[in-house]
């Protein structure tokens, strides 16, 4: 992401970067990355979603409510600052859309594995009403909010996996 702009916008990004709402908008530095920021911004959410499912039930739900409250405050800040509402640096939505990706499924590689590459697909596609969100809602909100729409979205096709097709297959189950 930042090798192919211009100097003072990836001035501006580091300048963020040091900030503490920066670091947060930016993935704790994924959004970065020089390729696919989103991918990587999934990627560096990886680990936070093994430790935050450690979490009982009740506080993993208040942690992923107050990253969403949180992403919405500080992705609006940070796009201001930079002077695009929903720079493709910020990538803190990933983490939350992922975090909700996998909340329900098994705590294990294949099961995370699987949730980022799906989430990632509809992250990428935005089907509706993940585009339609990122669209009509202002600032924070719609920065955030499509990614958790494509987390939602996850999280149903994850949760009708485990539920009925693995079942039928009885080696992986």
């Amino acid at each position: 992401m930042v090798s192919g702009m211009a100097a003072d916008t990836r001035a501006a990004l580091w300048r963020n970067l040091r900030t503490w709402d920066g670091f947060l908008a930016l993935g704790l530095g994924s959004g970065l990355s020089t390729f696919a920021p989103g991918t990587a911004g999934t990627l560096a959410a990886l680990p936070l979603a093994v430790v935050l499912r450690q979490l009982p039930t009740p506080f993993f739900w208040l942690a992923l409510l107050a990253a969403l409250l949180l992403g919405v405050w500080v992705c609006d800040r940070v796009g201001r600052r930079l002077g695009v509402t929903d720079h493709g640096a910020l990538v803190w939505d990933e983490f939350v859309g992922y975090w909700l990706a996998v909340a329900l499924v098994p705590l294990h590689w294949g099961w995370l594995l699987a949730g980022f590459f799906v989430f990632r697909g509809f992250d990428i596609l935005k089907p509706w009403p993940v585009r339609a969100l990122e669209r009509r809602l202002p600032g924070g909100w719609g920065v955030m909010l499509d990614d958790v729409a494509a987390g939602a979205l996850t999280l149903a096709v994850l949760w009708a996996a485990e539920r009925w097709l693995l079942p039928l297959l009885p080696n992986l189950a």
